[in-house]
């Protein structure tokens, strides 16, 4: 009997730290966000991107940051080069551009330049009607991550006016999540 709790707590251990977040697509969440409102994280990357490519492995990895996001936001993968259709707020997004031969950079997607995606990697924050709130843009730890995730999260945002504000809430923020 003891063999099998010390076992069942193991794998239950496993099963945390290999936490991983669920992502989807950029439809998916919006029609998710019809039935339970919650904010939306749009991971704009490309396929020749290395900092993108450090994003997934060191920061979307984290277990305490993937339970956060898949609580709190529905998670979007967004090839901001890529061919994928998208229909947004009643328009539809394409990349006429796109070469599928093309092994590195591609044109960029209409819906990439409806955001005013300029660099790579960039995160979109949605509020919970599919607002725009804003980019951020390159590669964040967890620790850095977290602060954005739950300043926005929590509505944070619409109080702090100024770089003064933004900089005593990030001074005084609890930073939670482990590295």
């Amino acid at each position: 009997m003891k063999k099998i709790l010390i076992l069942t707590i193991t794998l239950f251990s496993l099963s945390l730290s290999a936490q991983q977040i669920n992502w989807m697509s950029f439809e998916e969440a919006v029609n998710a966000q019809k039935v339970t409102p919650k904010k939306i994280l749009v991971d704009a990357y490309t396929i020749w991107c290395g900092p993108c490519k450090m994003l997934d492995k060191n920061t979307f990895s984290n277990p305490d940051l993937a339970a956060y996001m898949n609580k709190n936001y529905y998670a979007v993968k967004f090839n901001a080069e890529g061919n994928e259709t998208v229909n947004f707020k009643g328009k539809k997004y394409t990349n006429p551009g796109f070469n599928p031969n093309s092994k590195g950079r591609n044109s960029a997607h209409e819906l990439s330049a409806f955001f005013g995606v300029r660099a790579y990697p960039t995160l979109l924050f949605l509020d919970e009607e599919t607002n725009f709130i804003t980019p951020l843009t390159g590669y964040r730890t967890p620790n850095q991550l977290e602060l954005y995730l739950k300043m926005f999260k929590n509505d944070d945002y619409k109080n702090l006016k100024t770089q003064e504000e933004f900089n005593a809430y990030s001074s005084n923020f609890k930073y939670e999540f482990k590295e």
